[in-house]
């Protein structure tokens, strides 16, 4: 697979053939690339789509939350790469003018839809979890509808905090939503190496700390809705801190105070 991804295939019928237009590596685990986006794909931002390489007769096909927001003219992922994983091995090498496969439908339930109005959105992400409110925060109507976005990203190390400073920083120079960004901010913690906030989140919201750091009521029902989106163990003991400070669970059919995205758990 060293090299440009081979397209020797057929295309199954119901995807999208599509062309990598940039990548960017950020650590020895972590990557970004952009693809060309067809002109009759349509979703929400926040939602997730089905990736694969047309490198096999029968593609292998993962869920991937798209991190451009829903104007955005191109696709942009952001993948975590696994040595052996099925995908995910191949898909890290992908270059400038390769093909990827992506199925038509979008869905998931991280989307502004899925939540009550309120005043205040947390947006809780540990590594590639962060890609969904890539989209999101790059999105106007996330700040038509609340006036504070808070992004909590936890990783193990300093440089996979990368990605999302980035994006953070550029979306107040953004000529869309910059001037309505600007009650946006970054909560990026580490749990391995040394950083001025460590930590897992769930522990900080239970000590007050990050409450204290940014200077903000801790979460209630009345102010504060939510968005969740990481490994199992996260999934879960967000949510369980979530409901503890009476918040609840909704969903696209049944909008309420916060949302989880599981598709991405096995």
């Amino acid at each position: 697979m060293d090299g440009k991804i081979e397209t020797a295939f057929p295309i199954p019928t119901g995807v999208f053939a599509e062309t990598v237009t940039e990548v960017q590596h950020y650590t020895d685990r972590l990557f970004r690339f952009r693809m060309t986006r067809p002109a009759s794909f349509r979703f929400r931002s926040g939602e997730f789509v089905m990736i694969g390489l047309p490198n096999a007769e029968k593609p292998v096909f993962r869920a991937y939350s798209i991190a451009s927001p829903s104007w955005d003219e191109e696709l942009e992922f952001y993948s975590i790469k696994v040595p052996d994983g099925p995908l995910t091995e191949h898909l890290q090498k992908i270059k400038e003018g390769d093909t990827v496969l992506m199925r038509k439908k979008p869905t998931g339930t991280l989307v502004n839809d899925a939540l009550l109005p309120g005043k205040r959105l947390w947006m809780f992400a540990t590594g590639t979890g962060f890609a969904p409110f890539a989209s999101l925060i790059r999105d106007p109507e996330t700040y038509e509808k609340f006036e504070e976005v808070i992004v909590t990203h936890t990783c193990r190390e300093v440089a996979e905090l990368t990605y999302s400073q980035t994006l953070v920083a550029s979306v107040k120079d953004d000529p869309l939503c910059g001037e309505f960004a600007s009650g946006l901010r970054l909560y990026a913690t580490t749990t391995r190496e040394d950083y001025p906030f460590m930590g897992r989140i769930t522990d900080l919201m239970a000590s007050g700390k990050v409450f204290d750091d940014l200077g903000v009521p801790q979460i209630s029902p009345q102010a504060d809705r939510g968005m969740i989106c990481g490994s199992m163990s996260m999934l879960k003991d967000t949510k369980t801190a979530l409901e503890g400070f009476g918040l609840v669970e909704g969903s696209n059919n049944k909008p309420d105070t916060f949302v989880v995205e599981r598709a991405f758990v096995d």
